[in-house]
């Protein structure tokens, strides 16, 4: 049976934070950024769903909560509410899959988009205390705003308070210019959103992954399988050489400018086959960060893209959150993809320590 005493404080991430007297679910879970963050603030997280069985290693490892792999468009909302622990707060998290609000992705008839509509109908059936749901920012924009604007009145017509603003990762201590889009709606009256911490001291490159060992491109470091690189052809290897941080392909010699970029429909795409700046914020990780070819996603120095590891950290990941389980292949694009589509853990945590001082509040 389920019990709702709580401990004031307890050890999380190698520090001690207060308990808040709230159980979550994950909707939309992946590999558990924002579980994570919310489990870094002392939340209990009692489940995570999601369709992609891949995942169900690194959430239910890092977050203490089991994985449920499940359709959240067949999900009823008595499945969820039977989740929550009774007697204490409930708060439903979720980032529904974001691919189809993407400037990448151009096919508005992906049903996915429809996926933010069973959230909306979840949230109505369960009527938990605290929602948070995050995306890209394109969704206020997503065909003219319709798709986010019925979201929000399905949550105003069940009496929430409902606030929404673009966040930008660096100001709550991402080494990464991600930006998101986080909305946070309250049955128990007005929420306000994350405060910015970092306004004058962004982290950068250095920051975050500076002290991991080095690597050559193909190599994998033996105390952590994950600080591993893809292997380069031999035209990247010229490539990345003669490239500096910071700057473009523009820059090389005309041997190595690879002949799509020769072309007047090429020029545009300045930023591939670029290395980042140490003493800056990394650019947004894909889910491709592991191709030297796939954005400015060399090392800023070695001679390689980045190794999976600091990917992971600069979305934020702590350097010891596991993505399968000890002596299993490392696959670059599974581990990429779980990386590289999660909810960045930091400015989870950020949405996390508002949820909580807004519980704090209304006790």
């Amino acid at each position: 049976m389920k019990t709702a005493s709580v401990a004031p404080e307890i050890q999380v991430d190698h520090q001690t934070v207060t308990r808040p007297d709230a159980t979550v679910v994950d909707l939309f879970c992946g590999a558990g950024g924002l579980s994570h963050g919310f489990h870094s603030e002392g939340f209990d997280i009692v489940a995570g769903i999601d369709t992609d069985e891949t995942c169900r290693y690194a959430f239910e490892h890092n977050n203490d909560a089991p994985f449920i792999r499940r359709d959240v468009a067949q999900l009823k909302g008595r499945e969820i509410e039977d989740l929550f622990v009774p007697g204490r707060h409930r708060v439903l998290v979720g980032c529904a899959p974001c691919q189809p609000f993407s400037t990448y992705n151009q096919k508005n008839d992906d049903p996915k988009w429809k996926l933010l509509s069973y959230f909306a109908g979840l949230i109505d059936e369960v009527r938990p205390d605290v929602v948070s749901m995050e995306n890209v920012p394109r969704l206020l924009t997503f065909k003219e705003g319709a798709v986010f604007r019925e979201f929000v009145d399905v949550l105003e017509n069940a009496d929430y308070h409902v606030i929404w603003k673009v966040l930008y990762g660096p100001d709550f201590g991402l080494a990464q210019t991600r930006s998101r889009l986080v909305l946070l709606a309250s049955r128990r009256g007005p929420i306000l959103l994350p405060t910015p911490t970092h306004k004058d001291n962004y982290r950068t490159v250095m920051d975050e992954i500076g002290e991991l060992p080095p690597l050559g491109h193909g190599e994998s470091d033996d105390a952590d399988p994950l600080h591993c690189a893809s292997r380069l052809s031999d035209i990247n290897v010229r490539r990345i050489a003669a490239s500096k941080p910071g700057g473009t392909w523009r820059e090389w010699g005309d041997d190595l400018v690879a002949a799509c970029h020769k072309a007047e429909t090429g020029r545009g795409y300045s930023s591939v086959y670029g290395r980042m700046k140490w003493e800056e914020p990394s650019p947004t990780i894909t889910t491709q960060f592991f191709g030297f070819g796939n954005g400015r996603f060399g090392h800023p120095e070695q001679a390689r893209a980045l190794s999976l590891r600091e990917g992971a950290m600069l979305q934020g990941f702590p350097r010891d959150y596991e993505f399968v389980r000890p002596g299993e292949r490392i696959q670059f694009k599974a581990i990429g993809r779980l990386i590289g589509n999660a909810v960045p853990v930091k400015l989870a945590a950020a949405i996390a320590r508002a949820v909580k001082k807004h519980l704090e509040e209304v006790e």
